[in-house]
Order: structure tokens, then sequence, then C-alpha cells
């Protein structure tokens, strides 16, 4: 980067002292952030830190095209804030949770109400935003939903079958995670890491010990960054795939739909032979990894994965061999790249719609600063696109796999962990199988984790779901809501 910026500027899975922070005047502090939204940059995380009887904001941004990111603070202060969101959708479910969590009112927020759990002890649905008119209907579904899952609110407005308006209410759960990781790591801390999004083990557990190791002012192995892309990786095959087949099964093309869910499982498999657990728990350590594979071990992880690709490559031609396919998800829960680029979508979602962003490409820590992945776009933002992205992936992911397996990396796996420094703040973000996690640690005096935020991806993208909605059919709902695939308990913090 060139230009000057009011931020300290870093790179991924790195840290600096809570000195070196750029500290702002609250009204400055925001003019700041805003104007590098207005640049193009990126709203990775805002939160608060308590401070006394006071509070101060944080930024970070992402500069993707400088491969930085950029940090500062506000000033501490009480009471209000004047909020971005009417001029920077980004922010709008950032400054929500602020509020929710320390009190901290946006001022003049177009729509503020409690993203998890109100003030009180009910859950987030408070008021919905209504559409007048004689032939205005709504339609109120969930939380508790017919399959077995995860409890979610989604109240539609709609003119006939036609949606003009999906407000979605989440935060049923109440589970704390946030809460309990401060004043750690506990002996419960890296378990509760890797239960944020159980289908994201891997990513989050890759974030959480690359945060630690920058506050330890270490590095894990090299054997052990190449054991946690290879994991990733398996992980993002596992879910593209079951998530093709789910996709599949909502348009009732039952050959895919079958075949995919068994190939899921095959996926998995190849994850516990790593670890020996199917989501990857027990594998990633901070300092490197507690399980390593031999030489016999990986040579049979290889074989299978090259017959799981195969099956694949066969459940996917008859998907887009199909005409009735094509027509279902061609055209349904359209978004257009500056809808998706304004409220800050990550991930396959954000990629459908032309977005070239992904942190392996755009932010490398780890494994991927040696070996890329090449990035997957589409630009047709429906979801054709998005399924679309997901077989690019899974291909790509597939030859990245090849390529790692036959040239293994000899070496240690796990080194000890220093003691964190104290008074610092880290930045680490994995591109997870939904798209960018984000964790963010605060030590203290002690060296203990003052604050930790965790921004899952789901968090940037249940927005984007809901435009998506806009002009369609009620009844595609269920397509456009799986091909986006969301975390209810990712969000739920």
């Amino acid at each position: 980067m060139n230009r000057v910026t009011p931020f300290a500027l870093l790179t991924n899975s790195n840290a600096l002292a809570w000195a070196d922070v750029p500290e702002w005047p609250l009204a400055e502090f925001l003019r700041n952030v805003g104007a590098e939204l207005d640049r193009g940059e990126r709203l990775a995380s805002l939160f608060g830190v308590p401070e006394g009887g006071a509070l101060r904001l944080v930024a970070v941004l992402a500069f993707d095209a400088g491969n930085t990111l950029a940090v500062a603070r506000s000033e501490p202060f009480s009471g209000s804030f004047p909020s971005l969101t009417a001029t920077h959708s980004q922010a709008h479910l950032f400054e929500r949770e602020i509020w929710e969590q320390h009190g901290a009112v946006p001022e003049n927020h177009p729509w503020l109400k409690a993203v998890r759990k109100d003030h009180g002890a009910g859950p987030a649905v408070g008021e919905f935003f209504r559409v007048d008119g004689r032939e205005i209907h709504e339609v109120a579904v969930g939380p508790v939903h017919a399959g077995i899952i995860e409890p979610g609110h989604f109240r539609f407005q709609c003119a006939g079958e036609e949606v003009l308006h999906l407000e979605i209410a989440l935060g049923f759960q109440h589970r704390g995670i946030e809460r309990a990781l401060a004043g750690g790591p506990h002996r419960a801390t890296v378990h509760q890491i890797e239960t944020v999004a159980g289908d994201t083990t891997i990513a989050h557990a890759t974030a959480y010990a690359n945060a630690l190791e920058a506050l330890a002012g270490i590095e894990a192995p090299l054997r052990a960054q190449w054991l946690r892309a290879i994991a990733l990786e398996l992980e993002r095959l596992a879910n593209h795939t079951g998530d093709l087949g789910a996709l599949a099964g909502d348009v009732a093309f039952l050959p895919t739909a079958s075949a995919c869910g068994k190939i899921r499982g095959d996926f998995l498999n190849l994850t516990a032979m790593l670890c020996g657990n199917r989501f990857g728990r027990g594998l990633v350590r901070s300092g490197g990894c507690l399980r390593d594979g031999d030489s016999d071990r990986l040579g049979k992880l290889r074989e299978r994965l090259e017959t799981a690709l195969a099956e694949v490559q066969q459940a996917a031609v008859w998907l887009w061999d199909a005409a009735s396919v094509r027509t279902r998800f061609e055209y349904t829960g359209h978004l257009h790249a500056k809808q998706a680029s304004e409220v800050g979508l990550v991930g396959p979602a954000a990629r459908a719609c032309g977005l070239v962003r992904d942190v392996r490409f755009d932010h490398p820590s780890g494994w991927f600063r040696f070996a890329q992945v090449p990035v997957s776009v589409w630009p047709d933002g429906d979801v054709s696109a998005r399924a679309r992205v997901r077989w690019l992936e899974i291909q790509r992911s597939g030859e990245f796999l090849r390529e790692q397996l036959e040239a293994a990396l000899d070496g240690e796996v796990l080194s000890p962990l220093p003691a964190l420094a104290p008074n610092t703040l880290a930045v680490a973000l994995v591109e997870g199988w939904r798209g960018e996690v984000c964790h963010v640690a605060l030590t203290g005096t002690d060296g203990r984790l003052r604050r930790y935020k965790i921004t899952d991806p789901s968090f940037h993208n249940w927005t984007g779901l809901a435009l998506a909605l806009r002009g369609q059919a009620i009844s595609d709902f269920p397509l456009c809501n799986k091909s986006f695939n969301l975390s209810y308990c990712g969000f739920d913090l």
C-alpha cells in the first residue's frame, strides 16, 4: 500500500501492540472507516471493547487489492455513536450487534433491533418490517422447522406469490461463545472454537491457532501448516459436495442427490483418516497439529480421494446435463455484483456474483503462501452460479490435494506455544468453505484474552439471501436458501 491511511497495516495472521493501533476521536474514527469503504475496501469486523465504564470501537478492514489488513480504534466513549449504516450497508449488522452487546446506540440506524437477543430475555424477533397494501400478505416461517435443523425465523412480505421483502431473525440459541472466550485460553477454549460452526471446524480452529501463534510470536511447523491446508480443502470438498446433492434434491433430481449424499460421507471419512474425527476435531491446535499421517495412511487417503473425485465428477455431469435442473437453477435468486459488494458478501456467494474475493488469494497465510488454489468465479449471481462455483471449487480443491499428497512434507507437526504477548491485537482470516472466517484476539496486561471477536461468513451473507429473494416466488425460497446454505449456529455466538 503506497497511499497514506489513518489505519495501522498488517498482513493476515499477524499481531501488533495495542498501543500501536491508531486511536481517533469517535467521529473521526467513523469518518475514516467510511472513507475507506467509499474507496471500495471491505469491512471484515467492527466491534466494541469495554474499557472501564466506557466503550471503544475497533474496525478491521480488508484491503484485498493490497493483500493487507487495516486496524484502527476509537477513543473511549459512552452512550451513542453516529451510525454508518445509512451510507455503508456493510455496517448494518455490526452496529446492531454493538448495541445489543454493549448498549451503545448507533444514532439514525435505519432498522435498529437486536441481532440475537433483546435486552430483556426474549429472542431477537422484535418488530418486523411491514409492506402496506390491500393485496399484501405476510408469511411467517419458523423458528421451529420441519427438518432436524437449527432454529431461525423468516418473515416474508408478499404480493400473491411474489416476495417483496424478506426479514431474517436468528439468535434463538444464545450460545454465548464470545463471552466464554474472555479470560482464556481455558482448557475448554479450543473445543468451543471447534463448535462455532461444526461443519467449519477446521477453518475456525485454524483461525484461532493462527491468532494465538501471532500473539505468541511463533509460526506452526511447515508440516503442520501443510496438514491444516489439506484438512481445510477436505472440509471444502465434503460440504460443497453435500450442497450440490442438496440443491439437486430441492429440484427433485434424485440421481445427483443420492450420489452426493454418499460421496460427502466419503470425503468426511478422509478427514477421519487424518485425525480420527469426520469433522476434523482434535487436529488443529495452537503450535501446529495434534495428529500426523504416516506415509501408508496418506497413500490410502490419496487412493480414496481419487475414487471420491471420480464419483462426484459423474454426479456433476448428471446434474448439469439435466434440462429440468438448469430450468430451475437459472435466473432464480439473482443477486447483482453491486448488491453483493455493498452488503459485504464473502465466499462462494460473492464469487458467484463475479467478485474475485478469496482469502487464499487476497490474504494468503500458512501453507497457502506457497501453494495457490485458483479463485473460482461465476458472474451470473443466481442459484446456478452458486452451484457452478461450488463445482469449480470441488475440482480445484481436488487438484490441490493431488499435488500436495504427491509431495508430502517431512518434519515436526507441533511446537510449544510460548506465553501470549500482553496488550497485543492479532487478526487471522481463513477461507472456510462458506467464505471468510475472521478472528480478532486482544490480550490484556496479563496476556490473557481480553476480547475475542469472531465473524463467521454467515454473518456477512444472510443479508445477501434476503436480497436474493426480492421479486422471486415464495416457493423458490427453499432452493435459494440452500444455494447459500448459511449457518445458524455460526451466526449465533
